[in-house]
Formats: structure tokens, C-alpha cells, sequence
């Protein structure tokens, strides 16, 4: 593997780390740092897989279930091992959730880039704009994988799931409208997925996350971040 190819991998996880860092803070003793990692290296695997599939599948003929079948396949996927049981009930499955999330996010940055150089569509400035819209990917899935865990910890995983998948659908919407060489627009559906990811990462680490943190410690993370600003 040359060069090229190990900054391309990397184009997906130092984001995702970055938005990891950012989400943490004040969470302090709500997670395990070696658990943290595990779930991550565990999202990028399951990532790959998830988008090997959605490369490999053509979504024309049959585009509205597709759509609807990959909603169910990848929030499922981050389901099955969320809900195991050392993880029924805790807290910390949020945190795992995101982190989980994440690493499954990243993975489509270096494989949307490949495929689009594959494609023929090697530019710099095609090359630029999926790099910009994998950061959707990235925040979608991990606010998704936060929430279900979120889910899980309150003992509602089946509505918290089913929510995950519906507000996945608009999200593949515009993810796969982009394979429609509709390049007259490819800009305005990259700029799309990053501000529906960021809309949902937004609400899930400012309204849902702090739900986990007693009254006394989410005092404590408010201030400490107005104290950061």
C-alpha cells in the first residue's frame, strides 16, 4: 500500500476522532477508554462492509427500496452488537453508540473517494466534494449509533431503532441521488448531506447525550464548555 492510498484511509478517521474528542467532553468517567477504541476499530469494519455492499449494488432499478432496504441493513448492523447484553441498560451504551457510529462513518470517505476515481471522476474538485460529503456521513451515523445506544440504555431500543431508520431515509435520498450522475447538482447534495448529518449530530450531542449525565455532572459539562468558548 502506497502513500496515496494510506492518506486517503486516513481522510475518514481523523475527522471521526476529531468529532469523537469534541463529543466527550465532560463525559469524563461515563466510559472505558479501551471500550471506546474497541467500538470504534468494530464501526470501521462494519462500515466497510456496509458500503462494499453499497457500491457492488446498482440502486436504479429498483431505487425506492433500496433506499429503504439500506436504512434498515445499517442501523441494524450497529443494533445487533449494541444490544448485547453486557450493554442492556448502561449509561455508557450512548458513548459506546457514538463511537461505534463514527467508525462506521468514516469508512465511507476512503471508499466514496476510490470509487469515484475508479468511476473516472478524478478531479480535484470532484475528489473535494465527496470528501466534503462523506463529513455527513460521518455525523449521521454517528449521532444514529448514539441515539440507538441511548435506546438501549433506557430500555425503548425498538422506537429509538425505528427512528434511526426513518430519519435515515431523506439521508439515503440524498446520498444516493448522487449515483444518478445528476452533476449539474452534485454540489448541492454534497453541501445537503453534511448539513442533514451535522442537524442530527447537533441534536443528539446537545439533547440527548447530557440525558445520561446525573443533574450535578451536567451542571459541570455546561460550564466547563461555556468556559471553553
Amino acid at each position: 500500500m502506497d502513500a496515496p492510498v494510506q492518506a486517503v484511509l486516513f481522510l475518514g478517521i481523523i475527522p471521526a476522532l476529531i468529532f469523537l474528542y469534541i463529543a466527550l467532553k465532560g463525559y469524563d468517567g461515563y466510559y472505558k477508554d479501551k471500550t471506546i477504541f474497541l467500538t470504534f476499530v468494530l464501526g470501521i469494519i462494519l462500515g466497510i462492509i456496509a458500503v462494499t455492499v453499497r457500491i457492488l449494488i446498482n440502486p436504479l432499478p429498483l431505487l425506492i427500496i433500496y433506499i429503504i432496504l439500506f436504512a434498515f441493513f445499517e442501523q441494524l448492523i450497529k443494533t445487533i452488537f449494541l444490544n448485547l447484553g453486557r450493554f442492556h441498560y448502561k449509561k455508557e451504551t450512548t458513548i459506546y453508540g457514538l463511537s461505534l457510529g463514527l467508525g462506521f462513518g468514516s469508512s465511507f470517505t476512503p471508499f466514496l473517494i476510490i470509487a469515484g476515481s475508479i468511476s473516472g471522476q478524478s478531479s480535484l474538485s470532484f475528489l473535494s466534494l465527496v470528501t466534503l460529503g462523506s463529513l455527513g456521513f460521518i455525523l449521521f451515523h454517528a449521532a444514529s449509533g448514539a441515539y440507538i445506544g441511548f435506546g438501549i440504555y433506557s430500555g425503548k431500543m425498538t422506537r429509538y431503532l425505528l427512528i434511526a431508520i426513518m430519519l435515515q431515509l431523506p439521508f439515503n435520498v440524498l446520498t444516493d441521488s448522487t449515483r444518478l450522475y445528476l452533476n449539474r447538482f452534485f454540489l448541492y447534495f454534497q453541501i445537503g448531506i453534511v448539513i442533514y448529518g451535522a442537524i442530527f449530530f447537533w441534536y443528539v450531542v446537545k439533547k440527548v447525550m447530557p440525558l445520561i449525565l446525573e443533574p450535578s455532572d451536567r451542571k459541570k459539562r455546561s460550564k466547563k464548555l461555556d468556559s471553553n468558548k
